[in-house]
């Protein structure tokens, strides 16, 4: 008797041991992150920041690349949908958040008719962020012979991957137009950001062989999804020049090199000599962030910080953002938090030559646990034109000076040191 006891001591001793690992390697990449802060070689501007930038650490640059911004519901989603409902051969689609709604509605409609019409159309939702997603929606796509899939939903043998999802937001069009940027499919993204109803944010319609590397990226976990791999002219076309812009698509993923990324952001940081303009929906510096972020304010960069205020629907973050205000702050930051709604944008502007767009956001989980794509744009004109859009941002934000964040009250302080705790997985 005492034996069998003993037996299944044992037994749960290893299933309890098991679960542990699985939670540990659940809540980190499993890859080693960079220790260091990178050493500064080379400005924006220098051809070697771009070589490096296209070579060691991503896809090539490509020239002849023409970007239209768009801001808020408004302009995006008709623009998306315009596009889906020209397309002639082939649709592919991966987003983190598709919930039910009007607009989900839309783009179920608009998806499921051109697949009816003969079109190719493949869409890829991350099985977390879609969990709201109205099942009547995903019959419609199905019915109409759209190719949908959830992106890792929970298996008993992917659960030291369950942390590690796709934020990536890509539409391509035919292999020809392509889309990304902040907004998901919801009702939170419609309108024109003008309420706590309606978010502010930015996405972008992309023209030219920076195509190919977005619709790349898509492939990449449509394959890891399915098995399937997707080629031919029907989904990578000739691609000629579209306009002016030298643009790369920079993809990273935990599985693929974790720190890619980061690595991206703190090479740009260092790189910085006039100014840094920063617009982020969830802010959360690691520690090696930060020290790179207060070694340019103190070569003499202006640092300017956008991110939310009170209007935030992950409060966790806002409280471990406070948290790490005070290097920043001490050495000269502007941080201001957006007042009128969910401030949902993700660009980074540097020393008014390079513009970063996508779906990362500055933090842990977009640099060492999620899927992410950003196009990084190497072009004067688009980062003036960037910067004009983040100046008006500015007007409705309200700027955080160092002593109202150190005077802040003491049960706010204990709260964000708390939240700071679990900075890793914000």
């Amino acid at each position: 008797m005492s034996t069998g006891r003993a037996g299944l001591r044992t037994v749960a001793t290893v299933l309890i041991t098991l679960l542990a690992v699985t939670l540990l390697r659940n809540l980190t990449s499993g890859e080693r992150q960079v220790e260091r802060v990178i050493a500064r070689r080379y400005p924006v501007q220098s051809p070697d920041f771009m070589r490096a930038m296209g070579i060691a650490l991503g896809p090539a640059v490509v020239g002849g690349n023409r970007i239209e911004t768009l801001l808020n519901g408004d302009a995006i989603f008709p623009s998306m949908l315009q596009a889906i409902r020209s397309a002639r051969r082939t649709i592919t689609f991966e987003t983190f958040i598709y919930w039910s709604g009007g607009t989900a509605r839309l783009f179920a409609d608009a998806l499921a008719e051109r697949a009816r019409a003969g079109v190719k159309v493949h869409v890829l939702v991350d099985w977390i962020g879609g969990k709201r997603m109205d099942t009547a929606h995903i019959g419609t796509l199905e019915a109409a012979g759209v190719e949908f899939r959830k992106y890792r939903p929970l298996r008993w043998y992917n659960l030291n991957r369950l942390n590690n999802r796709t934020h990536r937001k890509l539409l391509l069009v035919d292999g020809r137009i392509g889309y990304t940027g902040g907004a998901g499919i919801a009702e939170l993204w419609t309108g024109n950001g003008q309420d706590p109803e309606h978010w502010r944010d930015t996405h972008f319609r992309i023209e030219g062989p920076v195509v190919a590397q977005m619709q790349a990226a898509f492939m990449e976990n449509w394959t890891e999804t399915t098995g399937m791999v997707l080629h031919g002219d029907e989904y990578f076309p000739a691609l000629d020049s579209a306009g002016t812009d030298s643009v790369q698509l920079f993809a990273s993923s935990p599985t693929g090199g974790g720190d890619g990324m980061a690595l991206m952001y703190l090479l740009a940081i260092t790189a910085a000599q006039r100014s840094i303009d920063l617009s982020s929906a969830y802010f959360v510096p690691d520690d090696l962030a930060l020290q790179a972020l207060v070694d340019a304010l103190g070569r003499g960069v202006r640092v300017r910080i956008i991110t939310p205020g009170r209007h935030i629907d992950v409060e966790m973050v806002r409280r471990a953002s406070r948290s790490r205000w005070g290097p920043l702050l001490s050495a000269g930051a502007e941080i201001h938090e957006y007042q009128p709604t969910m401030y949902h944008c993700k660009v980074f502007i540097v020393d008014g030559l390079l513009v970063s767009v996508g779906s990362a956001n500055f933090d842990a989980r977009s640099f060492h646990l999620d899927d992410e794509a950003s196009l990084n744009i190497y072009d004067a004109e688009f980062a003036r034109q960037a910067t004009e859009v983040f100046e008006q941002d500015l007007t409705r934000a309200r700027r955080i000076s160092l002593a109202e964040w150190e005077n802040r009250p003491l049960g706010e302080k204990i709260m964000e040191r708390l939240a700071s705790l679990l900075g890793t997985q914000l």
